[in-house]
């Protein structure tokens, strides 16, 4: 935990469209504990408040956090009113993904409160669409005390979106996780010795999960085995693709968990195939279960795996079933990269993220 001077009884709302499993629902859920033990008074409102592995975590890691459910949507116009009484009570709002980052500068034309966002990703459609929705998302950014980046590319992307006039209110904040407790959870007990190949991530548009299904189809299928965590949109694709190339014996879909960290120990690899990303905390994560983390070469993963982890052209199937088989096959190299993997997370450990926010915090009141 951190010791920071803080403000007492601060008043901190995150908001955030859901608990289901992510990489901005994750930070969130595991900065909760952190900023109680500094003596914040914390809630979360969610739009989506569907229960999921990540609300039982933080019902059962921090009880003393007030979480908000407004229904079962993301987008209901309603969504406003209701965060206007909640908002209310809070000195600092501080809001994730684009939905809840424009509800909450509407209801806080009623409200005027301090407002901070944290910008998780390097892409946005609104950015690329401009018109219209382009203009509204550059008016709901004016609108912010504070822009939060997870990583240097996110945050210059996002100055070359808005302008450098609005760099006196971006920064960068390094996602982090706890990385001692990943390292010392315990692995599931494995029914076979094959060598498994884990990727921790929902089925959505950023992923690329049929790289990973792809390169299975050039390895041996006696010796290797494919994880997914997580659950998603694009699940159902990936399920056909898994059919139609040959390999559902040699694929295991194990949805939603609350014990990820478990999966993190018991795989042999872990990879991150992506399309693009922010700072991926399976990334982080992976690393902190000391083992070799592979990573499409996109912006997001490059800037964390490079030099540590092994990076793939992205959508090369070719290229990362090669480098999964040299992990097999060579206990020498698969230990090395391993070391090194671990190396980089110590560098991302949560207290760090948790002394940075707090600073924000803090300048804001």
């Amino acid at each position: 935990m951190v010791n920071s001077p803080i403000i007492k009884n601060m008043k901190i709302l995150h908001v955030i469209t859901s608990l289901h499993v992510g990489g901005a629902e994750t930070l969130v859920v595991n900065l909760m504990p952190h900023f109680i033990n500094l003596g914040y008074e914390v809630g979360i409102v969610v739009f989506n408040g569907e229960e999921t592995p990540l609300t039982k975590k933080l019902q059962n890691d921090c009880p003393n956090c007030k979480l908000y459910k407004l229904g079962y949507s993301y987008y209901n116009p309603f969504y406003i009113i209701k965060l206007i009484w909640i908002m209310r009570k809070y000195d600092i709002i501080h809001t994730h993904n684009s939905s809840p980052q424009l509800f909450c500068v509407i209801s806080n034309i009623f409200c005027k409160k301090k407002l901070i966002t944290t910008e998780h990703s390097t892409n946005n459609r609104k950015r690329e669409q401009g018109g219209v929705l382009r203009l509204m998302d550059k008016w709901m950014y004016n609108h912010y005390n504070s822009i939060i980046c997870i990583s240097e590319i996110a945050t210059h992307e996002l100055l070359k979106y808005l302008g450098k006039d609005n760099s006196h209110c971006i920064c960068t904040i390094n996602n982090g996780v706890d990385v001692g407790a990943i390292n010392r959870s315990m692995p599931l007990t494995r029914k076979n010795n094959k060598f498994i190949i884990l990727m921790v991530a929902g089925f959505r548009e950023a992923k690329d999960q049929d790289t990973i299904v792809k390169a299975m189809q050039k390895l041996p299928k006696e010796k290797y085995e494919i994880w997914f965590v997580g659950e998603g949109t694009r699940k159902h694709d990936v399920e056909k693709l898994v059919k139609k190339v040959g390999v559902k014996d040699n694929v295991v879909f194990w949805g939603l968990r609350s014990d990820v960290n478990s999966f993190l120990k018991s795989a042999d690899v872990i990879v991150m195939s992506s399309h693009w990303e922010g700072l991926s905390l399976s990334n982080i994560e992976g690393m902190s279960a000391g083992k070799p983390f592979i990573a499409s070469d996109v912006k997001g993963l490059h800037e964390v795996t490079n030099g540590y982890g092994i990076l793939f052209p992205h959508e090369d199937a070719d290229s990362l079933a090669t480098i999964i088989k040299k992990l097999h096959d060579d206990e020498q190299y698969y230990q090395k990269v391993a070391s090194k993997c671990y190396e980089r997370a110590q560098q991302f450990d949560i207290s760090k993220t948790v002394k940075a926010y707090s600073e924000v915090y803090k300048s804001l009141v």
